[in-house]
């Protein structure tokens, strides 16, 4: 159990390195938490920073994430090694989930981290690929129609893990509880959009598709 707990905190520790800090150190010192939203992810970087900005924001919390799950399990640890008891395929999710719960609660930032939503995306694509074109197509019809990227994301969570559902289960148990757990997380993580949505008071990411 030593390695598991170890590979664990090691996907949380690299989940809590926030893209939208580490791009703004580098551009001088922009803290975006402190313009728009406050959110450190790509929606608030895209609308306060540009394309740019957001662009390399995008890559590292997409980056990391297959980085965790790419890298850490397999790792043999000096002096741990790989325990033959621990089920490979359970390490591989438990490090995904825990690299998505770094960058939602970075014990850096007081666990004050984004949400998830990026990061979480890059890694049921690239743990289930055929997951990324239902994923992605709904994620950019519901902005295009509603303007609301908040419900846009909770939708595509939501969604992977039906398709999930559908497609790999009776075989794939630990993938669909790790759709089905991100789903949950993204839902929560954007609760505030949800209820802000319901007031009227959402912002909408309209400019892009001709929204008012």
């Amino acid at each position: 159990m030593l390695e598991l707990g170890i590979k664990i905190t090691v996907a949380y520790a690299l989940g809590a390195v926030m893209g939208g800090l580490v791009v703004g150190y580098l551009r001088g010192g922009v803290d975006i938490r402190k313009v728009g939203s406050g959110n450190v992810g790509g929606t608030n970087a895209l609308r306060t920073q540009g394309k740019a900005f957001a662009f390399w924001v995008m890559l590292i919390d997409v980056g990391k994430g297959v980085a965790a799950v790419a890298l850490i399990p397999p790792w043999a640890i000096p002096g741990v090694g790989i325990d033959s008891e621990i089920d490979r395929e359970l390490l591989i999710y438990a490090a995904a989930y825990a690299v998505i719960v770094g960058h939602v609660f970075p014990i850096w930032f007081g666990f004050r981290g984004g949400k998830g939503g990026a990061t979480a995306a890059g890694l049921l694509c690239y743990l289930a690929a055929p997951v990324a074109v239902p994923v992605l197509a709904t994620w950019l019809v519901v902005v295009f129609f509603t303007g609301y990227v908040g419900i846009a994301t909770v939708s595509s969570a939501a969604l992977a893990a039906v398709y999930v559902g559908v497609t790999e289960l009776p075989e794939s148990h630990g993938l669909f509880t790790f759709a089905v757990l991100v789903a949950l997380l993204i839902a929560y993580t954007h609760r505030s959009n949800l209820r802000r949505m319901l007031d009227g008071t959402e912002s909408r990411f309209g400019r892009f598709f001709g929204l008012k």
